[in-house]
């Protein structure tokens, strides 16, 4: 699964995603989750799916909305929203 920034069009934008990511991820594998891109949309939505312990985890929105997508958005502004699926 995931996105493989070599084989799009888009490459550089799911790279700087794809980088991004993994400045989140050292915190989200602390507690035993993890995420993976799944997708960015035309419209600057990044689809992410959550792994171990954040796939059940009530705070899971919080992570979505606080860490993940305020990190993207900070660091790629054409993001516009992220959505867990």
């Amino acid at each position: 699964m995931g996105v493989d920034a070599t084989q799009n069009p888009g490459a550089s934008l799911i790279r700087r995603v794809q980088d991004a990511l993994n400045g989140i991820r050292p915190a989200l594998q602390m507690d035993g989750g993890d995420c993976e891109l799944l997708e960015v949309s035309p419209d600057g939505t990044a689809k992410v799916l959550l792994k171990g312990t954040c796939t059940g985890c009530p705070s899971s929105s919080m992570t979505v909305t606080m860490g993940i997508e305020r990190r993207l958005k900070a660091s790629v502004p054409e993001i516009t929203r992220v959505v867990a699926v």
